[in-house]
């Protein structure tokens, strides 16, 4: 059986319909990852094959002012999965970020790159990769930029201030990935499907600024938006971001034979489905 902790998120969703057989999904209040006798019975009980943890504290800007919360939830309850895992003799998937590098290198990184988090974020999502290797078959899988259709996400909110207004200003220093959800669930179904055990990155192929992202988001939906320049250091968000934390994802094609769609067309997909659903 796999088991996907944090079934009602962005991601857990999207994994519930795309992994396959006898799978099962966990989300507060139900399994709390950050108290370990939340986390022993539910494991216990189940003895999961598979553990997939999409479960997350990812406001980025938050997790400045709560890292004890961040730490608990992206650090040490990762740690009280890996330990139970490795009890039963599963396999724990762990999802990380890009946020884990500092953006200095300036090309896409590499999974063995040195990383060097600017964010409590960024340090929280690290302490989980380090916690998730303590369970002996563990696989983390690093992505970035992921907007999906049952959460919180850039895509929505360009969306919502186009429908308030007819100019915007994005910043356009910051480069990576957008990513949907649903090819992110697709690529950990091929790394689990052959066996992968280690470090992957996963992302939709193509790299831009978030302000090319949001005129393309403007494009595709047929809306007419000005969208101005503006650095990082203008935004004066509470969390430092990487600027250039693309993330090589060779290796994942190399070992499933897949290889994520560019992430234009990935925004169509997903604005589609979106019109689908009747958003």
């Amino acid at each position: 059986m796999i088991l996907v902790v944090g079934a009602n998120g962005m991601l857990g969703h999207d994994l519930m319909e795309v992994l396959q057989g006898d799978v099962r999904g966990l989300d507060l209040p139900e399994l709390d990852i950050t108290d370990l006798v939340s986390v022993r019975k539910a494991l216990l009980t189940l003895k999961p094959r598979v553990i997939v943890n999409s479960a997350a504290y990812t406001d980025v800007d938050g997790c400045e002012s709560n890292v004890e919360t961040a730490m608990a939830v992206n650090g040490e309850g990762v740690g009280l999965l890996a330990l139970t895992a490795r009890e039963i003799g599963a396999t724990l998937v762990q999802v990380s970020t890009d946020y884990v590098f500092d953006g200095s290198k300036g090309e896409p990184y590499l999974e063995d790159d040195p990383v060097g988090p600017l964010s409590m974020y960024g340090e929280s999502k690290l302490a989980g990769e380090l916690n998730a290797a303590m369970a002996p078959a563990h696989l983390i899988v690093r992505t970035q930029w992921l907007y999906g259709l049952h959460g919180k996400n850039f895509v929505e909110t360009m969306l919502r201030l186009a429908s308030e207004r007819s100019e915007l200003a994005v910043v356009d220093d910051q480069v990576g990935s957008p990513t949907f959800t649903r090819d992110l669930a697709r690529a950990i179904k091929a790394l689990l499907d052959t066996g992968c055990t280690g470090t992957y990155h996963v992302a939709n192929s193509g790299f831009c600024s978030w302000n090319d992202f949001a005129k393309a988001i403007f494009a595709e939906s047929g809306l007419v938006v000005t969208v101005n320049a503006m650095t990082t250091e203008q935004l004066n968000r509470p969390a430092r971001r990487p600027l250039y934390s693309t993330l090589d994802c060779g290796k994942l094609e190399r070992d499933t034979g897949f290889r994520p769609q560019p992430w234009r067309e990935a925004l169509k997909q997903y604005l589609q489905a979106r019109t689908a659903t009747g958003k």
